[in-house]
């Protein structure tokens, strides 16, 4: 599999990232009920984490599930924003697993792993987005396509 966009959404994530990280002393202030920039940031490191475990167990012959809910927990958002020391922290957390994931999903899986449907539960918020199996070839293509953009938008929004 090219992972070719993947990288290309997180250079752009992490640059936008860096960009709002820059932008003044005092963090951006999102709109009420919206994360702010270190949120967003734990919130992708968690989704990040769970790709990496699905792609790794996936890849040793376990059986293995999707499910982002614990990336929408508020309390866990905050405890990997102090664990990675902050934004940072996160951003560097974030780039070392880009260089995982890109080096997981592209070269080291057949194309047979990469069809294998796993059971995914993909949540926005309270809503439900998908409850159905998904090949991990489309899962990381998601990411690429619709996850990483999203919050590079969600990111640059917070600027002034």
């Amino acid at each position: 599999m090219d992972t070719t966009k993947l990288r290309d959404a997180y250079g752009a994530l992490l640059d936008a990232a860096a960009t709002v990280a820059d932008s003044g002393d005092t963090p951006p202030v999102p709109p009420a009920g919206e994360w702010n920039a270190d949120q967003i940031l734990a919130h992708v490191s968690l989704i990040n984490a769970a790709t990496i475990t699905a792609v790794s167990s996936l890849a040793s012959g376990a059986v293995t599930t999707y499910d982002n809910r614990a990336a929408l927990d508020t309390w866990t958002l905050e405890r990997v924003i102090a664990l990675a020391g902050g934004n940072a922290g996160l951003q560097d957390r974030i780039r070392i697993q880009a260089d995982a994931l890109c080096a997981l999903g592209g070269p080291m899986l057949s194309d047979a792993e990469l069809d294998t449907v796993l059971p995914t539960l993909l949540l926005s918020g309270d809503k439900l987005l998908l409850d159905r199996p998904v090949p991990l070839r489309d899962l990381l293509a998601g990411l690429a396509e619709v996850e990483l953009p999203g919050h590079t938008r969600q990111l640059l929004s917070l600027l002034p």
